[in-house]
C-alpha cells in the first residue's frame, strides 16, 4: 500500500470516528497538505512530529476537532494566531471555503511554508501575515480568533483584544482545563469571562483535548 493510500485510510477510519463529514476533494487537499508539511519538514524543521501518520492524528484530526464548534458560530472570518505550519487554520481553511482565514506567525520559515501550501492547494479563502500579532494592524476586526499552541489564555487574550470583534469570541485550544492560566494575573486582568469549555475528541488520541470559549466582559 503506498503512503498516500496509508495516509488516506487512516484520515477516513479518524474522521469516521469523529463523525465528520468532509468530502472526497477536501479529504484529498488534507492529504496533500501533509505530504507538504512532510516535505519542508526535512529541511525546514517546521514540526517535531516526523511521520506522516502520525501528522494525520496529531496534526489533521486533532486541528479538525474543532471544526464543528467553528461551524456552529457560523463566523465570517477567523485569525489563527502563532499558526506554526498552519494549524489549525489551514484544515478549517480546506473545509470551511466560506469562511475567511488568516494565520499569523513571527517565524519566517512558517509563514513561508503557509503561503506555499495556499499557493498549492488554491486556498483563496486563506491569508498569511508575518510578524508580532499585536503588531497586527487590521481595518475589519475578527469574529473568532483561536490559538493552538500559542501561549498562555491571558496573555492570548490581551495580545489580541485590539483585534477581536465587539461580538467575537476567543477560542483556545488546550490539553487538560488549564486551571493554573485562569488563576494568572494576565487572565485576571483581562476583563473577559469564559463562556464554555468543551471537550474535544481526536481519533487515536488518548491524551485530553479542551476548547475554551471567552469573550470581553461588556
Amino acid at each position: 500500500m503506498s503512503l498516500q493510500s496509508t495516509l488516506q485510510t487512516k484520515l477516513q477510519a479518524g474522521l469516521l470516528e469523529m463523525g465528520l463529514q468532509i468530502d472526497a476533494e477536501k479529504q484529498d487537499k488534507l492529504l496533500a497538505y501533509v505530504l507538504l508539511i512532510d516535505k519542508w519538514n526535512k529541511v525546514h524543521n517546521l514540526t517535531a512530529i516526523r511521520d506522516p501518520l502520525e501528522m494525520v492524528t496529531l496534526h489533521l484530526l486533532d486541528s479538525l476537532s474543532v471544526l464543528p464548534h467553528v461551524q456552529a458560530l457560523a463566523p465570517s472570518n477567523m485569525l489563527d494566531v502563532g499558526a506554526g505550519a498552519g494549524l489549525p487554520s489551514i484544515p478549517l481553511a480546506i473545509c470551511l471555503p466560506e469562511l475567511q482565514v488568516t494565520a499569523i506567525d513571527s517565524v519566517s520559515k512558517k509563514t513561508s511554508f503557509m503561503r506555499q501550501v495556499k499557493g498549492e492547494l488554491g486556498l483563496s479563502n486563506f491569508q498569511v501575515e508575518a510578524g508580532r500579532v499585536e503588531s497586527l494592524k487590521q481595518v475589519a476586526r475578527f469574529e473568532v480568533i483561536i490559538s493552538r499552541a500559542f501561549s498562555e489564555i491571558g496573555l492570548f487574550v490581551k495580545l489580541t483584544k485590539h483585534l477581536l470583534d465587539d461580538h467575537g469570541q476567543w477560542l483556545a485550544m488546550k490539553g487538560v482545563v488549564p486551571e493554573h492560566e485562569f488563576d494568572g494575573q494576565d487572565f485576571k486582568s483581562a476583563n473577559v469571562q469564559i463562556n464554555k469549555i468543551e471537550v474535544l475528541k481526536v481519533a487515536s488520541l488518548e491524551a485530553e483535548r479542551h476548547l475554551v470559549f471567552l469573550s470581553a466582559i461588556k
